[in-house]
């Protein structure tokens, strides 16, 4: 073929097309290639970790972690899919197995703050509400002395303002002119009788006239049925209680007057506030009704006698009211701050970081010198409430940090992990609950495996007691922890575990005591056969369905 032939077959354009498109698959194998092998490698490297002891992947239900499986499939309660339990290990030696791991990203999504704790002087500030209320001892009733009419009243509204030796009002008193006419009786006769005169005048005296006004009726001779009531006291009406033209008998109340130069802040106080409040503690309080200005003073009485419908004891401060600003039953706040000497240099924690739980109160702890954020659960005891602190009094040390804002994610992710929190006492093991079911509708699995049959002959051995295997049928964990429980239940029992794979349970029990038939008896009491007693069919019913062993 010459060399012009070839020319044109070259440029030909199928020619081109072709030599591209082999080109193109030459490429692609030798991209491949490489991908299958590196993907070949991996699945070897995989492999061989598998072989050599990883541990294998235990899938679970996100509404129900008590659910543990060794191979993913359907929840037994719900139906969901399992998904993979999430491990925290890091593989750092100097984080404690039954802490709580986080990654930094979870920590900072979950805004989970922490705070050194140190100790203090706690003082603790008690709020109490109140009302201004009048002095009672600048208070005057304002009475009539003699029976009669109400002639006239000079005081006509509740909220006026009277002075001292001020008229209040005119009273017309038959009684009074009666009086009167005897005194000037008397009078005429005050040589023969001087007793009878003393007598009359007397009389008058305690209807309250003047010795001027006697003085005046004896000499003019003149007499008049009308008196005038004057204040007592300098102060405010707060009580106007006759009309004009009422009868009114000797002592019967016309007006109540109050001194307003001083007035009482009367506070409530509840009984678990009371150990903390003391006479001659000075407090401040402000009023609703005068924003931005703040009264002190000095509690002068606290009431022995509790309120038995509030549970409240009232505690009373003394103010000066010159400018007459402070008005009765106008609202007040107080704040006092009370040093808790009794607890003087101890750990002081923010309410935020405490989870409650019954009787149990718990905070989390960071470990420190860890890469990976670990919290481990602490139970502490409570002193007094000091707002939003709290005294600590023991669990804690001066310099730990805790966990003080995102405590209950921490908790949630120890409960899901199975670990001790907040619903659970032991790692896996609930507080409280019916059939191994927590407070919150879910039991964490225990994670501690199962000791082999020479560990239990060994245990067995130092103990002195015997060791026994039982063949009890189950499936979950949540058969492990009933069953476990209902052998631990009998007396003489020392340790209980059962393996979940070869349906085992290996038994320490003290022969005196008891006997491995009598714990037999027990686990099939509680829903489960054994290879001696089979469960009665309405025990068995009530199982949980994830319980369900029998076909």
């Amino acid at each position: 073929m010459d060399k012009n032939k070839i020319k044109e077959i070259g440029k030909h354009p199928y020619f081109r097309y072709g030599l591209i498109l082999l080109t193109g698959l030459f490429l692609g194998w030798l991209i491949f290639s490489g991908n299958n092998q590196k993907q070949s490698s991996s699945q070897t490297a995989i492999e061989e970790a598998h072989d050599h002891g990883a541990e294998p992947t235990i899938w679970t239900c996100s509404m129900h972690p008590q659910i543990r499986m060794e191979e993913p499939g359907d929840c037994p309660i719900c139906g969901m899919d399992l998904i993979p339990l999430q491990t925290t290990g890091s593989g750092d030696a100097a984080i404690d197995p039954n802490a709580i791991q986080l990654s930094v990203e979870a920590a900072a999504l979950a805004n989970v703050q922490t705070t050194i704790v140190s100790r203090q002087n706690p003082v603790k500030e008690v709020q109490l509400y109140g009302t201004i209320q009048v002095d009672e001892r600048l208070s005057q009733s304002q009475t009539s002395h003699v029976s009669g009419r109400i002639e006239k009243l000079f005081v006509t509204f509740t909220g006026e303002s009277v002075r001292r030796g001020q008229p209040l009002a005119t009273i017309y008193s038959p009684e009074l002119l009666n009086a009167q006419q005897e005194l000037i009786e008397a009078a005429k006769m005050k040589d023969l009788q001087p007793a009878l005169v003393q007598a009359v005048r007397e009389k008058l005296r305690l209807w309250k006239l003047t010795d001027e006004q006697i003085a005046r009726i004896e000499q003019s001779g003149e007499v008049s049925p009308l008196i005038d009531v004057v204040a007592t006291s300098s102060g405010i009406v707060i009580s106007k209680n006759v009309n004009q033209g009422d009868y009114v008998n000797t002592g019967t109340i016309l007006f109540n007057i109050a001194d307003l130069s001083r007035v009482w802040a009367i506070f409530d106080a509840y009984e678990s506030d009371l150990p903390f409040l003391k006479v001659g503690d000075r407090l401040e309080y402000t009023l609703q009704s005068l924003p931005g200005k703040t009264f002190s003073g000095r509690i002068s009485f606290i009431n022995p006698i509790l309120d038995p419908a509030t549970r409240t004891a009232k505690v009373r401060v003394e103010t000066a009211n010159p400018g007459m600003e402070l008005k009765p039953e106008m609202y007040a706040n107080a704040l006092i701050d009370a040093p808790l000497k009794q607890y003087n240099n101890e750990v002081v924690i923010p309410k935020s970081a405490i989870l409650w739980t019954g009787k149990r109160s718990i905070v989390y702890v960071k470990q420190p010198d860890t890469e990976t954020p670990s919290f481990l659960l602490r139970e502490i005891e409570l002193g007094p409430s000091l707002g939003d602190a709290y005294v600590v009094l023991s669990g804690i040390n001066d310099g730990d940090e805790i966990v003080t804002n995102g405590a209950f994610t921490v908790d949630a992710s120890a409960q899901l992990a199975g670990k001790r929190s907040m619903m659970n006492d032991e790692a896996g093991r609930a507080v409280t609950g019916h059939e191994g079911h927590s407070m919150n509708g879910t039991t964490p699995a225990s994670t501690a495996p199962p000791t082999g049959h020479e560990g239990h002959n060994m245990q067995a051995a130092a103990s002195g007691s015997e060791h026994a295997m039982l063949a009890v049928q189950g499936l979950c964990e949540m058969c492990k922890d009933r069953i476990e429980k209902a052998a631990k239940s009998v007396s003489g029992v020392t340790s209980a575990s059962w393996d979940i794979k070869t349906k085992q349970l290996h038994l320490n029990f003290d022969p005196v005591k008891t006997s491995a038939d009598a714990v037999a008896k027990a686990i099939a009491k509680a829903g489960h056969d054994t290879d001696k007693y089979k469960a009665d069919k309405a025990t068995y019913d009530a199982l949980p369905a994830c319980c369900k062993y029998r076909g």
